[in-house]
């Protein structure tokens, strides 16, 4: 008797659950890195940053380093408010990009929006003539003066990775601010003397919402009981 199979196509077996699990991880992995990449071309709104729009540069604008020095020389704290800072920052930095892409790419501008316990360093570009912006956050330890390089958690139930900064409109967690850091060294370089006063010699610093306060006296002993 003849096999009832013998003659017929054999039949491709369907795919199991294992081969559908990788194909739909990996399409969700493709749909969330192309989010991902459409949030990063979107420039982050830097219309609520005080000093930031046209119509405050008319406001007279105040030399930080000498602020820092009056307020070292008198032991007195000062308060500096964003808008000044950011108002100081527009008077003295002349912003330039170099490289390889540097007729390509521009530096129109840098800014610093202050939270409660965090600022943001914002630096603002153009690529190709479309605007880009990437931000690192910064935390100072009160106790230590030391600068942490994060803006906290992501969320409270999870403590790590920390919030580096943003590219864009994307929240990026720590790691990768390795990606930008030497632009951000090279900030840095250029204001020694204002560094040394706000970072080296103040003994406290606090930052607030719209506000960055700094303190050149030493704390005070509490008192708990009679000597």
């Amino acid at each position: 008797m003849a096999d009832d199979n013998e003659g017929k196509p054999a039949q491709a077996n369907p795919p199991g659950c294992l081969s559908r699990l990788l194909v739909l991880s990996l399409l969700l992995c493709a749909v969330g890195l192309g989010f991902a990449v459409w949030f990063m071309a979107q420039p982050q709104d830097l219309s609520d940053i005080h000093g930031y729009t046209p119509d405050s540069r008319s406001l007279l604008r105040r030399d930080i380093r000498m602020l820092l020095q009056s307020s070292l020389d008198r032991k007195h704290p000062v308060t500096i408010t964003e808008g000044e800072i950011n108002q100081w920052l527009r008077g003295v930095l002349k912003p330039k990009q170099g490289g390889l892409l540097g007729d390509k790419v521009s530096l129109d501008g840098v800014w610093v929006r202050l939270e409660d316990g965090r600022a943001e360093v914002i630096l603002e570009r153009k690529v190709l003539g479309r605007p880009f912006t990437v931000s690192m956050y910064l935390q100072i330890e009160p106790t230590e003066k030391t600068v942490d390089f994060h803006g906290g958690s992501f969320h409270e139930y999870l403590p790590y990775p920390k919030c580096g900064g943003r590219f864009g409109k994307l929240r990026v967690p720590q790691g990768f601010l390795l990606l930008v850091m030497p632009a951000f060294k090279k900030l840095a370089a250029a204001f020694p003397e204002e560094f040394h006063l706000a970072f080296d010699e103040m003994t406290r610093i606090k930052i607030e919402e719209g506000h960055l306060t700094l303190d050149p006296r030493e704390p005070q002993p509490t008192v708990t009981g009679p000597p």
